[in-house]
């Protein structure tokens, strides 16, 4: 799978997860640092084959990321073919009162908790390792975090429960703390979250006209391989996708409103390079793990109801560049006085200069880029 030697986190957790007596855990980890690699090992290891019951439990906030953890989990699994894999998202067929026979179960919190309440297919008593993925999200989307709490109620006392998120906000590690008894607890320092593999810029632009010019300017420049697009509201990205559109890039659009296989389908064209470009608001932000990514752009910068910098989701937002590593890129636009308040709050909060990069310059950007 790539991987030659273990990542910080996975050096850390691993030996943890793995241990006897099964150990609890709470992990900080951004998103491409082989965490997702690491939470289904531990699953992998820990399943037995002979008994046909639901051993291991994985929920995570969206479809989208269900889906991708139960791919890394076959990919993983493909030499285990006894181990078998189900998951648990919108759209599954259930049928009441049959006990799934399924080892491992990845899947959403709402139909996770059906199938073990409603449905009764999964016994919770039974789940030997619990891992909550991504766990700031679903503490901070109510219903998810009550149903993340209904299921976490059912287990045993015995489960093994593993908590991974990408940033830990000190509301997020005292209800991990409570959800999870006597965890062993891996917390980065803050100045590391920034990955030091992504570059960060910002454009001055004068309104959303002059930023998509900026936009072509970059995007002639740069031999990119691939780039996703933030923008902060759906009809912003419908323009701007139409737009780039064109102007004759290749351009996929990704916004929460899509129903969840037509959102899966625009991210496998993506992942399979179909286009070069992904325009999205937030729903992306999180966890899609395409390798190609080098450039992340903020059209919109990441703010709260407040209006004040979304720092966790400016993190996820660049995360999706320099994966595992490799090298990528972030540029913010700025068109106003606030968004430059937005990006100093940005810079502060993470210790990071954020370089100006004049988009017209081309010599100066290539030179800045390599």
């Amino acid at each position: 799978m790539g991987f030659n030697r273990p990542s910080r986190i996975q050096e850390s957790a691993l030996p943890l997860m793995l241990a006897q007596p099964l150990q609890n855990l709470i992990a900080q980890s951004q998103s491409g640092t082989g965490k997702t690699a690491a939470f289904c090992l531990a699953m992998l290891s820990h399943v037995n084959p002979a008994n046909q019951w639901t051993q291991c439990l994985c929920v995570a906030p969206t479809y989208e990321l269900a889906l991708q953890t139960g791919q890394v989990i076959e990919q993983m699994g493909k030499f285990c073919p006894d181990v078998k894999l189900a998951y648990a998202v919108r759209g599954t067929k259930a049928v009441r009162g049959s006990r799934l026979q399924e080892h491992i179960v990845v899947g959403t919190p709402g139909t996770v908790l059906d199938w073990c309440t409603k449905y009764k297919m999964i016994d919770p008593k039974k789940i030997s390792i619990f891992v909550l993925d991504e766990a700031d999200v679903m503490i901070n989307m109510q219903g998810h975090r009550d149903q993340s709490i209904r299921i976490h109620r059912q287990l045993s006392e015995d489960c093994q429960m593993l908590l991974f998120s990408a940033t830990f906000e000190d509301s997020v590690l005292q209800f991990a703390k409570r959800v999870v008894p006597d965890p062993n607890i891996i917390k980065l320092k803050r100045e590391e979250e920034t990955l030091d593999t992504i570059k960060q810029f910002y454009v001055v632009c004068s309104g959303k006209e002059d930023k998509f010019n900026s936009l072509c300017n970059l995007y002639g420049c740069l031999t990119i391989a691939q780039t996703v697009i933030f923008c902060h509201t759906r009809k912003m990205a419908s323009w701007l996708a139409a737009s780039l559109t064109t102007e004759g890039h290749q351009v996929a659009l990704l916004s929460g409103e899509m129903m969840v296989d037509q959102r899966a389908a625009v991210i496998e064209r993506f992942r399979n390079g179909k286009e070069k470009v992904l325009v999205s608001t937030n729903v992306c932000s999180r966890g899609i793990d395409v390798a190609q990514v080098t450039l992340v752009v903020n059209f919109d910068l990441p703010v709260n109801m407040k209006g004040d910098a979304d720092n966790e989701t400016y993190l996820h937002r660049i995360g999706r560049s320099g994966r595992f590593g490799k090298r990528g890129f972030a540029v913010n636009m700025v068109d106003s006085e606030e968004d430059m308040v937005v990006l100093k709050q940005i810079e502060e909060h993470f210790g990071r200069k954020i370089t100006k990069l004049d988009t017209s310059e081309l010599e100066q950007m290539e030179m800045l880029l390599k």
